[in-house]
């Protein structure tokens, strides 16, 4: 039986002192008013066939962003490839809105220019067209490129399908049960392996330029956290004290991480710079404080404690002071995740013991119950703060799923095997 993190942690005060698979996305709700959009094959002017279905890519990103729906291929009226062979006239017979032609063009040894145009079909316009330069092994990450230029020309948000998702699998059971933390691309293909253990690997981290991790691990059969780069693979223990070493948060600024301690023996919140100096503590109650996160101005950090008799979410200054508790909706409030503009609080909400996905606003102090599960944990907020990802049950699985922030779209990330779980949504690579 799974439980919820902050339980989790009071079970670690007390043992303390401890899948290459690509995730399979399943569209489980849609919206009803989604923009149609056409995204027609993309022409190959190579031998054989082309490296990569860049259109499919471009369509089940613009898809899973629950803003658009994209016209099956058997649908499509026409098939060109640049601006002087569409015929707009065509389109509005089948009532799409946009249009999105490319071609993939070889330019030599393992190098390709990738084209491509949007179109407005009403007003048989071409909104923009640009084309890339690139190599084989990053034809994926041009497409999602693409769909994000799509995404902000027509909706005049920030696209994030060229972002990434760290997460942790488990597999057997027993002496045998493996753990992996993961990252892959935002749609699930691109697996890579940051850690394979035989004891559990918690709480990854995303460092703000996207280029590190941050995560509890017990291989050493006790709770300690390391850093580590995604590129290289280097990676550094930065704190190893006694008894529990949790729920490492990054500061915005990228110099910091809060973190959970209990070195002097209750759980409690530090800060310390990123090269494992410079400890702080925070907070000083009998209560269990845990799982922090800093807004994005670095100026206050939400967290979660007990001390008001269950498990709620407080507000405190990131250099110190009182907290002020926010949550008061149900009997517990717990894992928060804080909105990139900082107007929301994702986090898990149980009542009448279901434990299910909400958004606070702190501006209203109004909370949306967003999911119907009934053991919803560890949610994390899209850079660009559409989406929610966090993880769910599934029958007898774990897996990782997907919703709005207005709760109408919903999707489903399962591997082929093992469970799924911890799932934490990259920042913008910049």
């Amino acid at each position: 039986m799974r439980m919820t993190r902050f339980k989790a942690l009071l079970l670690l005060l007390l043992i303390t002192g401890p899948a290459h698979s690509a995730l399979t996305i399943e569209i489980t709700q849609g919206v009803e008013g989604a923009v149609p959009i056409a995204v027609v094959p993309f022409g190959w002017t190579g031998a054989g066939q082309a490296p990569e279905n860049i259109s499919a890519i471009i369509g089940a990103d613009l898809d899973r962003s629950g803003r658009f729906e994209s016209l099956p291929d058997r649908d499509l009226v026409a098939h060109p490839t640049e601006a002087t062979q569409v015929q707009f006239q065509n389109w509005r017979m089948v009532n799409v809105d946009y249009l999105v032609v490319g071609k993939i063009v070889p330019t030599g040894a393992g190098r390709y220019d990738v084209q491509f145009q949007l179109f407005d079909v009403f007003r048989s316009k071409q909104l923009i067209g640009y084309s890339f330069p690139t190599s084989q092994a990053d034809l994926r990450r041009v497409a999602h490129h693409i769909s994000d230029l799509i995404y902000k020309e027509i909706t005049g948000e920030r696209g994030a399908f060229n972002t990434q998702v760290a997460y942790v699998t488990t597999s057997g059971s027993g002496k045998n049960k493996t753990y992996t933390l993961l990252v892959a691309d935002s749609d699930g293909y691109n697996p890579q392996t940051i850690l394979t253990s035989q004891q559990p690997l918690m709480s990854p981290s995303w460092s703000p330029d996207a280029r590190q991790v941050a995560y509890v691990s017990f291989e050493n059969k006790t709770a300690e956290i390391y850093v580590q780069e995604i590129g290289t693979g280097a990676r550094r223990k930065i704190a190893s004290f006694k008894g529990i070493n949790g729920a490492p948060a990054w500061s915005p600024d990228g110099r910091r991480l809060a973190l959970t301690l209990s070195r002097d023996g209750n759980p409690e919140l530090y800060v310390m710079d990123i090269n494992g100096t410079n400890l702080r503590r925070l907070t000083n109650s009998a209560a269990i404080d845990t799982e922090p996160v800093w807004t994005p101005d670095g100026r206050s950090i939400v967290f979660t404690s007990d001390r008001g008799g269950s498990a709620q979410l407080y507000r405190m200054p990131a250099t110190g002071g009182a907290p002020q508790r926010l949550t008061f909706e149900g009997n517990y409030n717990a894992g928060a995740d804080i909105s990139p503009d900082g107007r929301k609080i994702a986090l898990v909400n149980g009542e009448g013991g279901r434990y299910r996905i909400a958004v606070y606003d702190l501006e209203t102090r109004r909370m949306r119950i967003l999911t119907d599960g009934n053991l919803d944990e560890s949610p994390s907020f899209a850079p660009n703060g559409s989406m929610i990802i966090y993880a769910t049950g599934a029958g007898n699985r774990e897996v990782l799923s997907a919703v709005s922030v207005d709760g109408r779209f919903k999707q489903r990330l399962s591997l082929q095997a093992g469970n799924v779980r911890e799932p934490v949504w990259s920042p913008f690579a910049e």
